[in-house]
């Protein structure tokens, strides 16, 4: 199928201009202004912005977790991603301690094939990895499973030991691949989480409570010095906090190989949520919680001066309703995560572009171009440039919306909440193209399961460059060690 998209704004992470695209089969053929070619689908995009379709890099979909499975299928998550411009996900395998990790593979994809409307790539999470495994990650990397991520928290389920870490960092830095790391210090963690338990506190606020700031920051710190030594690129996953942000500053500034994303919740919900009425607190029981407030600003500065890369969901929802609620004695059996698959795009978009933290060429690239660049998916991926996939966007900048669980227009997720409820966002998906076929038109779904292919992904690519200008580190008001 040949498509023409014309008369669009058409925005990358470094360009910025009004001109045509023509699209053969699931490629870009020829960008150019005034395009006179006959196409089967020819769409005017005049008024709009045309952008690579974004790619979020941190979803865990069908994922086993807390004597529960999220809510959301690899049909209905991926489905709720392309209503909101998302294009490509990057899901989680797990490796349980004990089970080879290409077995592991075989099972995230047996779940995962023929049931996606986008397309889709994996990490594979790591929770043990003993010398004699370690030639392992080279076979991941053969299968375009490029990226691992290891835990510091849940002693006893995820969590590895320092010299597991250490080693898969220093096979990952010689494959030329990437560990992606979840940075809490989870041993001290468990034991505020007895302390609370045993004086009583059972309520969703003490989550937070139990997870300061300051263990985050341990971690962080943590694992950028090991990675230093092991002389490994890493990437630190959903950064929450001004403590953390400042760890990771400072090891970029040595040429530390440092990445870091961090999440819409992170930047717009903050640790008040946890005080809303009966149990309504455990829509927000994610890991790391939500912050005090004044750390939102901090995070902006970092996602604008580059010491943060790329903005993703960690999608990972719990309907309240029987998932949630089976931590309504103890609040340490919540199942952590919450939604968020759909929103991203429109939500740093407004919050972002709107509210004047980013511009628009950043915001291209915090939810698609940096991630590409990172995971191997660069120039197929993440970008609106001849010979790449035709994953494109146009993106209403005017339409005005209010993210709502009721609202139709705004949640396809297979949840019973959403985390937004009631924001305005300005700035809309209205058409979503998945390598050159329309999926997504004015609101309609007119793909299906199964158009969605795995991605093989490239070796790692780093793209920190020390001393960009603009991450000027501020010294912020306020506790540093509270929620």
């Amino acid at each position: 199928m040949s498509v023409l998209i014309k008369n669009g704004r058409i925005v990358t992470a470094t360009d910025d201009y009004h001109a045509d695209i023509y699209v053969n089969d699931d490629t870009i053929d020829l960008i150019g202004k005034n395009l006179q070619l006959e196409a089967d689908v020819v769409v005017d995009a005049a008024g709009k912005l045309v952008i690579p379709g974004g790619i979020d890099p941190h979803t865990h979909l069908e994922l086993p977790f807390g004597g529960t499975t999220t809510s959301d299928t690899f049909e209905t998550g991926t489905r709720a991603a392309a209503f909101g411009g998302t294009t490509c996900i990057i899901d989680f395998a797990v490796q349980m301690k004990g089970q080879s990790s290409l077995e592991a593979l075989e099972t995230w994809h047996a779940k995962a094939a023929g049931e996606t409307a986008i397309d889709y790539a994996f990490h594979m999470i790591l929770t043990d990895m003993p010398e004699t495994r370690t030639k392992e990650m080279r076979a991941l990397a053969d299968e375009g499973v490029t990226s691992y991520k290891m835990f510091m928290a849940y002693p006893g389920a995820m969590m590895s030991d320092d010299g597991t870490i250490f080693r898969a960092m220093r096979q990952a830095g010689e494959d030329g691949t990437l560990i992606c790391m979840h940075a809490e210090n989870g041993v001290v963690i468990d034991e505020l989480i007895k302390i609370a338990l045993s004086e009583g506190h059972i309520e969703p606020k003490y989550h937070a409570l139990t997870r300061p700031t300051r263990l985050e920051a341990e971690g962080v710190h943590r694992a950028l010095a090991i990675a230093e030594v092991a002389k490994s690129p890493v990437y630190i996953v959903h950064l929450s906090s001004y403590d953390s942000l400042q760890e990771l500053r400072m090891a970029q500034a040595r040429g530390v190989m440092a990445h870091a994303e961090t999440c819409p919740q992170y930047l717009l919900l903050d640790v008040d949520k946890y005080d809303e009425p009966g149990f309504e607190g455990a829509k927000y029981v994610l890991t790391p919680p939500l912050r005090e407030k004044w750390n939102q600003e901090e995070l902006w500065r970092g996602l604008r001066g580059n010491a943060l890369n790329a903005i993703s969901t960690d999608h990972c929802p719990f309907c309240m309703k029987e998932q949630k609620e089976l931590g309504k004695s103890d609040f340490s059996k919540i199942p952590n995560g919450g939604p968020g698959i759909e929103n991203r795009m429109s939500l740093i978009y407004h919050y972002g572009v709107n509210g004047g933290y980013l511009d628009i060429n950043r915001f291209v690239e915090l939810t698609s171009t940096s991630p590409a660049k990172i995971f191997g998916l660069f120039p197929k991926k993440g970008t609106i440039a001849v010979g790449s996939d035709a994953d494109i966007v146009i993106f209403d900048p005017e339409r005005e919306e209010i993210i709502s669980y009721y609202n139709g227009h705004t949640h396809h997720m297979n949840i019973d909440y959403n985390a937004y409820e009631g924001m305005p966002v300005k700035g809309f998906t209205e058409t979503v193209f998945s390598r050159g076929r329309m999926i997504i038109d004015k609101g309609q779904y007119l793909g299906q399961k199964g158009d969605g292919n795995f991605v093989k992904r490239g070796a790692y690519g780093g793209m920190y460059t020390p001393g960009r200008s603009g991450d000027i580190p501020s010294r912020a008001p306020g506790s540093r060690n509270g929620g």
